[in-house]
């Protein structure tokens, strides 16, 4: 479990540097994507009618936990450097820390919402399939991130 959640983090992290150059942010999303998307339909094997029905859940998703994760987040890692956290006030603090549980809700809101909307178009065993595979992509990904780093 500490390993899968280390991935987790990683990933996380990992994406706000790729977040760094606007440009070619886009650029790397959109092949993340492309490869995410080739790599799940593989694994999944899903009829042409499941996946007709599981992508634009899935898509509508991604994008939204997208959006959470990387602007609300951004804004919150930013205000967490060193020089702000030791200049930041109590009652900063506090407000922050209210926004972050806040965005947590709405993260945890969402997943509950594919989740429901994924049980009416994939079997119990493909949704445990899909997170299996998922996290199989992360581990890929982030390999293929590792591999890159040391080679440079």
């Amino acid at each position: 479990m500490k390993i899968k959640n280390t991935v987790t983090l990683l990933l996380f992290l990992t994406s706000f540097s790729f977040f760094a150059q606007n440009n070619k942010t886009d650029e790397k999303r959109e092949k993340i994507k492309a490869f995410k998307v080739s790599f799940l339909t593989t694994e999944l094997e899903l009829t042409p009618t499941e996946a007709e029905k599981f992508w634009p859940i899935y898509n509508a998703y991604d994008d939204r936990q997208f959006e959470l994760r990387h602007l609300k987040m951004k804004t919150y890692l930013n205000k967490l450097d060193d020089d702000n956290l030791s200049s930041m006030t109590e009652k900063e603090s506090v407000a922050l820390l209210s926004q972050m549980e806040i965005t947590d809700k709405e993260l945890f809101q969402l997943k509950e919402k594919y989740m429901s909307n994924l049980k009416k178009v994939l079997s119990a065993k493909k949704i445990l399939k899909l997170k299996k595979s998922e996290d199989d992509f992360n581990r890929k990904l982030l390999q293929q991130y590792r591999d890159k780093a040391a080679k440079d």
